[in-house]
């Protein structure tokens, strides 16, 4: 048996040793359950105790998680316990890594990876010109696609951004909708939009706008192009088809990278139509230059609660396929929370 080792960090500022402790010491005791260490703290400094392996690996954790203290409230803690659960399987990202800032948001806020996937995402758009990225809702493909965007305009990497996405959320159809074209398409583009006014002044959008810098639009503008020196995003790729989907993969030029996103448990198209980023994904797996990122539910970076429903519709769905296969087994419904429902 290895002997026992000690290390002791220091953290002179108190609201970070606040932060890593936790409230009440919640999150030493989390971590000495977890990883069968022994933590003390006193004034600046923390003491960790126990088998080497371990102790290193919390030291390493501890480092991490001083570099989430300075991040926004809302993003805080459930980074914090995402860093937790991750480093029990694997080792921790080295701080200076966590610290890697893609961009800061016109309110000040650094934007940073959160998770090891989140990392390995912004590394394969750093590494590739054509990515392909697939993961539930809230786990940042389209914001920090966004942020790498801007970051390559400002840099003048690429002279124009693009950012495009299937009409076809919710079954509408475009013609069936009020207004004119501009009225009709801005509800899809949307969430897009949302994402460059967090990151761009609004004089600075709308001048990059009327350059040409940067363009907002439907998939459906993009045939017949060229897309040469620009830096491409196709978001909710999960709603194109076979054929919309390699006529966008074809519209790559030179000097021009993409970023391909959805979620392929959320495809609204009707018919017996096939995603195309699901048969994108089979046919592009061997095919070298392209980088493939799968997100999942520790990746989740809105509301906390939204990952806990992620969790749960996977398990609901997994259970109803597995019904589903065996002839005669109805599909269950959800189960309905303990209470009386009062009208």
């Amino acid at each position: 048996m290895s002997a026992a080792s000690q290390i002791t960090i220091l953290i002179p500022d108190p609201d970070e040793m606040m932060f890593v402790t936790g409230t009440n010491e919640a999150n030493i005791d989390r971590i000495e359950r977890e990883f069968d260490v022994k933590i003390v703290s006193r004034g600046a400094e923390l003491r960790i105790s126990g088998e080497p392996a371990a102790v290193a690996r919390v030291g390493d954790l501890v480092g991490a998680m001083r570099t989430l203290s300075g991040r926004d409230d809302n993003l805080r803690k459930p980074a914090l316990d995402r860093l937790i659960d991750e480093a029990k399987d694997a080792p921790v990202a080295p701080p200076e890594q966590m610290r890697d800032v893609i961009a800061t948001t016109v309110r000040g806020k650094r934007i940073s990876p959160q998770s090891p996937n989140q990392r390995r995402y912004i590394e394969a758009i750093r590494q590739h010109d054509l990515v392909l990225a697939t993961g539930p809702a809230g786990t940042g493909k389209s914001y920090l696609a966004v942020a790498m965007g801007v970051a390559a305009l400002r840099d003048r990497k690429v002279s124009r951004l693009l950012l495009t996405r299937p009409a076809v959320e919710a079954g509408e159809r475009l013609g069936f909708l009020p207004g004119d074209l501009t009225e009709k398409i801005d509800p899809y583009l949307r969430p897009l939009y949302d994402a460059l006014y967090e990151l761009m002044p609004p004089e600075r959008f709308a001048r990059a706008q009327e350059r040409g810098e940067i363009e907002v639009a439907p998939l459906a503008f993009m045939r017949g192009r060229t897309l040469n020196e620009a830096f491409i995003i196709l978001d909710e790729a999960q709603n194109t088809t076979p054929q919309q989907m390699k006529m966008f993969l074809t519209r790559l030029g030179y000097g021009s990278q993409a970023v391909v996103n959805g979620d392929i448990t959320q495809i609204d198209l009707t018919g017996n139509d096939r995603s195309g980023l699901v048969l994108a994904r089979q046919i592009l797996s061997g095919v070298p230059g392209i980088g493939f990122v799968d997100f999942d539910e520790r990746d989740v970076v809105r509301h906390e609660l939204v990952a806990r429903i992620v969790r749960a519709y996977d398990k609901w769905e997994s259970v109803r396929a597995d019904g589903a296969s065996r002839p005669g087994t109805p599909a269950p419904a959800p189960e309905s929370p303990p209470g009386r429902v009062l009208s």
